[in-house]
C-alpha cells in the first residue's frame, strides 16, 4: 500500500546509556536480526546470465526485499588502494570543521575544492534525527550513548567527492559488474545520483536515524518501487551487526512510511522489529533501494567501518526534477545538467581502463561513440571531475 497512515505519538526521550551500556543492550536484538538476515537468501558473488546481463533471480531477490549483498566483488589489491587513500584523507583532515590545519600542523586537505570534504559530528551522536536536516526525512533520533572520557569533540562522519579526492575513488566509480549492475535495474541510460563515504571509527562512529531515503517523488502519479534509485555500499572492512546498516525488507515498496509511528509501535526503541543487519567482508558490496527503510546504531563496537556509497538512478526520475537533498530547489535537473554529472562516469570507466587493462570495460550507452572527448589525463580531470559533486542528480 503506497503511504500509510500516520499516528499521532509522543515518545519520552531514553536515558542516555553510557557506550558499554549502549553495546550491552544490543546483545540479543544483533543476534536476532543477524539469523533473520542470513535466512533471507538475498546474498551471494554478482552472477550473470548467458546473455551477459545481471543474472534475474539476483533482480528478483533486490526487487522483493529492497537490497542485496553482493559477495567478494571488490579484489583485494583494488582494496588496499582504497584503504589507503581513505587512510590519506583521515590523516590529513582537518582537526575540526573550520580548522585549516591537521593534526600534525600541516594544511588540512581538501580546500581546494568547492565543496568540504569532510562532515563531522560529535562522537557517537545521532547528527540528523529529529531536525529538518536532509528535508526533515530522520524524524526520530537513535540513542546517542555517552562516549569516552578521552574521545576528541569532533569526529569525521562523512568524506564526499570520492572521485575527485581519491584517485581509487574514481576507478572504483568506473568498475564494469557494478555499473552492469546499475544498467540492470535502472536501464541503458541511468544515470548517477551522488556519493559521500560514512566512517565509523571504533568507539565513536555516529548513527543515522531510520529513514527513507528518497524525498521527491512520493506523490507522484508515475510512483513505483524505484522511482527514487538505489545506492551501493562498498565495504573496505568487515560489516558486522554492531555497526553496519539495517533495513526493513520490503518497505520500498509501501510508499511513504510514517517512521515516528514505526518507532512508537515498538515502545519507543530504536531497536525496530523485523530489521536485518547487512553483514559483509571486506570487498562485499551492498545495493539497497532508495526507498526501503534503514539506518545504523551508534558504533559502541571496536570495528571500523568504513563504507564508500554511492548512487544512481533511472534518467526517467531526475529530467525535468528540481534539486533537494543536497541541493537547491531553484536547480533543474535539464538535458544540459545530465550530460554534465553522467559524463564522469565515462572519465572513472577510462580511469579505471588505464588502471586495469586486462578487464573488458563497461559500455556506457548514453556516451557510447563519444569516449575519445572523456579520456582520462588532468585537463579532463579538471574539465570533468574537479567540484563535479556541486552537479549531483539528488531527488
Amino acid at each position: 500500500m503506497k503511504g500509510q497512515s500516520t499516528m499521532n505519538s509522543t515518545v519520552a526521550a531514553p536515558a542516555v546509556p553510557t557506550a558499554q551500556q549502549h553495546a550491552a543492550g544490543m546483545t540479543d536484538y544483533v543476534q536476532a536480526g543477524t539469523e533473520q538476515a542470513l535466512r533471507l537468501g538475498n546474498r551471494g558473488p554478482v552472477r550473470f546470465a548467458s546473455d551477459g546481463k545481471l543474472h534475474p533471480d539476483i533482480l528478483e531477490a533486490f526487487r522483493e526485499h529492497g537490497f542485496y549483498v553482493f559477495e567478494g566483488v571488490i579484489a583485494d589489491a583494488e582494496l588496499d588502494e582504497l584503504r589507503a587513500d581513505i587512510d590519506y584523507l583521515l590523516e590529513h583532515a582537518p582537526t575540526a570543521p573550520d580548522a585549516k590545519l591537521d593534526k600534525k600542523g600541516r594544511p588540512a586537505y581538501g580546500r581546494e575544492f568547492a565543496r568540504n570534504p569532510y562532515l563531522f559530528i560529535k562522537p557517537l551522536s545521532d547528527p540528523w534525527g529529529g531536525t529538518k536536516a536532509l528535508s526533515g526525512r530522520h524524524p526520530t533520533k537513535m540513542a546517542q550513548p555517552l562516549p569516552p572520557a578521552d574521545a576528541p569533540a569532533e569526529i569525521v562522519h562523512l568524506l564526499n567527492g570520492m572521485c575527485q579526492t581519491m584517485p581509487s575513488g574514481l576507478r572504483l566509480y568506473g568498475h564494469p559488474h557494478l555499473l552492469a549492475i546499475a544498467e540492470a535495474i535502472n536501464g541503458e541510460d541511468f544515470v548517477p545520483y551522488n556519493d559521500a563515504t560514512f566512517v565509523k571509527l571504533p568507539g565513536l562512529g555516529g548513527s543515522v536515524s531510520w529513514h527513507q531515503d528518497g524525498v521527491t517523488h512520493w506523490d507522484s502519479p508515475d510512483w513505483d518501487e524505484g522511482i527514487h534509485g538505489f545506492n551501493f555500499q562498498v565495504q573496505l572492512y568487515a560489516c558486522t551487526a554492531r555497526n553496519c546498516l539495517w533495513v526493513l525488507p520490503g518497505t520500498h515498496k509501501l510508499g511513504r512510511i510514517d517512521i515516528k509511528a514505526l518507532v512508537a509501535q515498538n515502545g519507543g526503541s530504536e531497536q525496530v522489529s523485523g530489521v536485518v543487519p547487512l553483514l559483509c567482508n571486506p570487498g562485499d558490496v551492498t545495493i539497497a533501494n532508495r526507498q526501503v527503510v534503514h539506518g545504523s546504531f551508534a558504533n559502541t563496537s571496536p570495528d571500523l567501518r568504513v563504507s564508500l556509497t554511492f548512487g544512481f538512478h533511472r534518467r526517467s526520475s531526475v529530467l525535468g526534477a528540481r534539486g533537494a537533498l543536497s541541493q537547491t530547489a531553484d536547480e533543474v535537473y535539464d538535458e544540459q545538467r545530465i550530460f554534465e554529472r553522467s559524463s564522469v562516469i565515462q572519465v572513472a570507466i577510462d580511469a579505471r581502463a588505464q588502471r586495469f587493462p586486462e578487464e573488458t570495460p563497461f559500455v556506457y550507452k548514453p556516451f557510447d561513440g563519444q569516449e575519445d572527448e572523456f579520456r582520462f589525463d588532468q585537463v579532463t580531470f579538471d574539465r570533468v571531475v574537479r567540484d563535479y559533486n556541486l552537479k549531483d542528480l539528488s531527488i
